[in-house]
């Protein structure tokens, strides 16, 4: 199969640019994605009132072998992408109120997912790992996991803890190089399919590190790990609204840290009453503000 890059905007180009019988097909096309990935060479042809060879020359100058191929990139584009092509209308409202809705509807219900389904167990035995080792390194490539990575590094590092948080997969596989059997690696994925994710926590393994992956419970990180905190997203069908999932992560991210505190127990307090002191210099005194934030 070819290399095609992008269909509907290769489309959208033509229907702008293209002959006039391209402009034709491909607005036909636009309009209904999945109907045109369906149809038979017949069907198109009639429909843009061109010839069935016009309709051939069309699907190869998108880089396509012929017919058959066009429809596949066609049906591809639908299934990853359909949801973006045709969103339900907007429907204004005075004060926006179905915005605050969506936002914080979408947190708590994330959260409120984390609730019921959390395995305390499992958030137990990674804090304790996470306080026998020497240094932790948080792995997260995207946006949600890399700052789920990020806050992980910045919980941790307030209760004594060495932590870094490394976003780059090239940089993850470096650093999981130099892992020794005090290392936990904690990999953070949506997904549990990123490749360079995956290589890093089996070269840390590799060098006895221990690995928690807080990613989809059938994945292939999930298998690469030696402990799991499953994390499964449940996304609604409203295009403009950031996903509510980063609420969910976020909400283990706690979990582990606060596990973790209470593992160390008073011992934490000490570094926690020194930042206190010194944040506080540059601010006014309010014991209610967030410690450091």
């Amino acid at each position: 199969m070819s290399d095609v890059t992008d269909i509907v905007l290769q489309l959208r180009r033509v229907a702008d640019n293209g002959s006039r019988a391209e402009r034709r097909l491909a607005r036909l096309v636009l309009d209904d994605l999945d109907r045109a990935s369906r149809a038979s060479i017949a069907d198109l042809a009639a429909q843009a009132q061109v010839s069935e060879p016009t309709v051939t020359r069309f699907c190869r100058s998108l880089g396509c072998d012929g017919i058959r191929e066009f429809k596949l990139h066609l049906a591809q584009a639908v299934a990853i992408g359909g949801i973006y092509l045709y969103p339900n209308p907007l429907e204004h409202d005075a004060d926006e109120a179905r915005i605050v809705a969506a936002i914080c509807d979408g947190a708590a219900a994330a959260i409120e997912h984390v609730r019921r389904s959390v395995d305390m167990r499992v958030i137990t035995a990674v804090a304790r790992r996470i306080v026998a080792a020497k240094t932790v390194l948080a792995f997260g490539s995207g946006g949600t996991s890399s700052m789920a990575a990020t806050e992980l590094q910045n919980r941790l590092f307030r209760l004594g803890t060495t932590a870094v948080a490394h976003s780059d997969g090239q940089m993850q596989i470096m650093i999981a190089s130099l892992a020794e059997d005090s290392t936990v690696v904690l990999a953070f994925s949506t997904s549990g399919y990123v490749q360079s994710l995956i290589e890093a926590v089996g070269i840390a393994r590799g060098y006895g590190a221990t690995a928690v992956a807080v990613t989809a419970p059938v994945s292939p990180l999930a298998r690469a790990a030696d402990l799991v905190v499953p994390f499964v997203t449940a996304e609604d069908n409203n295009v403009y609204k950031p996903s509510p999932s980063r609420y969910a992560l976020l909400a283990l991210v706690d979990l582990i840290a606060m596990a973790a505190a209470e593992t160390r127990g008073p011992d934490v307090l000490e570094g926690l009453r020194r930042l206190r002191v010194n944040v506080n210099i540059f601010k006014v005194h309010d014991p209610r503000l967030p410690l450091g934030d």
